[in-house]
């Protein structure tokens, strides 16, 4: 057992070749940093690199932490046009490390953090914001029944199902009262715009920081975190990722509100939801304030959910003070948009 690891990586070793096609030990392990839900994990054997993803140990509530559904996904994607890991193995005994995983491709290249882009010279930026839609309408595109996804989640009333399902979350972690959260509370599933179609496959957190691109070309190299996928509302994802123009470029989570977009190189979001048309053969967005206002009362109850664990021991003061600030917050930008 390596310290720092709750599983024995010799044997994980041992499992994996006897699984993986070409896997050769002796095998290396590291933990990615961040907050992902399902903790991530570089292996590093004679055979080359991998990522390890799994379910975190212990008693978990139903249908959290979906592994499996990943997994799922990633192996549906394979041969679409949409740029995702090699998904190698998903292991379904517990008893291998103690919880559900699977082995993925490692994806080398740069992930950006912060919309403005500083790490890209001006002029290529509009390139990066090209290749990130260029996927994200790809991915919407997807014929579900043709990889195998039809049944991937519920068909209809998304935004309606995704309204109760966040208000619950947010009742269960509310802490206090707040005059914007309840007012979006109140105003989306009465403003809920009627739903027609066939749904589309949606990655469910559709952000700059889940995707890797490609160190020279800066296109896409693959799309990470599908825990939150389903089938759904294909605009669902495109206003979460603009929730980003809209946010403060000194806040917990970076945007770019205030700032020169024209100077930076950035698109405008006008322009973003245009070639997103465009590329879907899109004539207009309807109800877009809609769409934008729901995803920041999503992300207010998501923050609302930190607080709650951090006030519980699971975090320090000063996270649950700063994840309390940021609820309201988002909320009150959602609020400003009806």
């Amino acid at each position: 057992m390596n310290a720092g690891l709750q599983f024995d990586v010799e044997s994980l070793g041992r499992y994996l070749e006897a699984h993986v096609p070409g896997f050769r030990a002796p095998l290396s392990v590291e933990k990615f940093a961040g907050g992902q839900s399902n903790p991530t994990f570089l292996l590093k054997a004679q055979s080359g690199s991998y990522v390890l993803r799994r379910q975190p140990p212990g008693e978990l509530l139903k249908s959290a932490h979906a592994v499996d559904r990943e997994f799922r996904v990633l192996t549906a994607l394979a041969g679409t046009p949409v740029p995702v890991a090699r998904a190698w193995h998903l292991c379904e005994d517990r008893d291998v490390i103690g919880s559900l995983f699977y082995v993925m491709s490692y994806e080398e290249g740069p992930i950006f953090w912060n919309p403005a882009l500083p790490e890209v010279p001006l002029e290529r930026r509009g390139a990066v914001y090209d290749s990130l839609l260029g996927t994200m309408a790809a991915l919407h595109d997807v014929d579900v029944d043709a990889v195998g996804l039809a049944d991937y989640g519920r068909p209809g009333n998304y935004f309606a199902r995704q309204i109760e399902v966040w208000t619950r979350q947010y009742r269960a972690a509310q802490t206090d009262e707040l005059d914007a959260v309840e007012a979006l509370i109140a105003w989306l599933p009465a403003h809920c715009p009627a739903e027609s179609g066939k749904p589309s496959l949606v990655h469910g957190d559709f952000r700059l920081d889940n995707l890797i691109f490609g160190r020279e070309t800066l296109q896409v190299r693959a799309v990470l975190d599908w825990e939150l996928s389903t089938l759904g509302n294909p605009l669902a994802d495109l206003a979460y990722f603009c929730m980003c123009l809209r946010l403060p470029a000194d806040g917990q989570i970076t945007g770019l509100a205030g700032l020169d977009r024209a100077a930076l190189g950035v698109p405008e979001e006008a322009a973003l939801v245009e070639q997103y048309c465009r590329l879907r053969g899109v004539s207009s967005i309807e109800n877009w304030h809609f769409y934008l206002a729901f995803s920041f009362f999503r992300l207010a109850a998501i923050a609302q959910g930190v607080k709650k664990r951090a006030l519980g021991g699971n975090a320090s003061n000063a996270k649950a003070r700063q994840a309390g600030e940021m609820t309201g917050a988002l909320a009150r930008l959602g609020v400003a948009l009806i």
